[in-house]
């Protein structure tokens, strides 16, 4: 059997504390940026679709329109498909590769990923195909997180070292944690016309009680129990007394009344 040319590695994992975080997100919250650019009738695919919130999110504000979700995960995409029936939105879920879309040329008006480029070895190779299944004209979103760009308040040692592990963990992958800063240049080199690109930023912020907790427990279940915990130690980066003191950190943090914790990102809209 042939080894796949892209044989990348989801830093993440679907742990039910990953899945957690995914399904939190809205188009509200994580695709701002690509709304104003939405109508009507358009058809959307969402390339990495995970658990499908945001799909389903974006499926309703271009309703009738034609709206699909892939992922590479055949588990998550069964999560998605019964979130759509809970949720009476009409939406196909399919388990595909970012690298091999399973479209024709110039199949969608809007073609979105989101947090997907970061964990991918050939982000410009997805790009282009990306680009490939969207209509003349139509447009290329996306958005990644930039870990470098993260800052929190107070002052952390621990989360400094979490901080520092994940950037070694994602390079032991073969993937890019400050994959926000870098979605430009990438879509640039996927030959996307430089007069049809519109960067920009956002940022989750997690800053009051209710989020402060959600966000330190949801890392410190991850520093455990998720792919990543398990990929810190294969690749001898860390062992699980080390993982355990990164989730006493998180816990930590989220007890700080004054806690603040911002989430930096990198976003892409560009013509097809």
């Amino acid at each position: 059997m042939n080894t796949p040319v892209h044989a990348d590695v989801y830093t993440h994992g679907h742990h039910e504390s990953v899945l957690r975080s995914h399904r939190w997100r809205t188009a509200q919250n994580s695709a701002a940026y690509l709304l104003p650019h939405l109508t009507s009738g358009q058809s959307l695919l969402d390339v990495g679709c995970g658990p499908g919130s945001v799909t389903i999110d974006l499926a309703a504000r271009v309703a009738p329109g034609r709206v699909v979700g892939v992922d590479v995960s055949a588990k998550v995409v069964d999560v998605a498909r019964t979130a759509a029936a809970d949720a009476g939105i009409d939406v196909t879920f399919d388990v595909a590769d970012a690298y091999e879309l399973p479209f024709p040329d110039g199949s969608f008006d809007v073609v979105h990923a989101h947090q997907v480029l970061q964990h991918l070895s050939d982000p410009v190779a997805a790009l282009r195909e990306m680009r490939r299944v969207a209509k003349p004209g139509g447009i290329v979103a996306v958005r990644d997180a930039d870990y470098s760009g993260m800052t929190w308040y107070p002052p952390s040692p621990g989360l400094d070292e979490w901080q520092a592990l994940y950037q070694e963990v994602t390079e032991a992958n073969r993937a890019e944690a400050d994959a926000g800063r870098r979605l430009l240049s990438w879509v640039r080199a996927a030959g996307f016309d430089p007069a049809g690109i519109a960067p920009s930023a956002g940022v989750w912020c997690y800053a009051t009680p209710e989020d402060r907790t959600w966000w330190a427990d949801l890392w410190a279940d991850r520093c455990t129990k998720s792919n990543f915990a398990a990929q810190a130690i294969d690749h001898h980066l860390a062992d699980e007394v080390g993982l355990e003191l990164l989730a006493d950190a998180w816990h930590e943090w989220g007890a700080e009344p004054d806690g603040w914790f911002a989430v930096l990102h990198g976003e892409v809209v560009a013509r097809a």
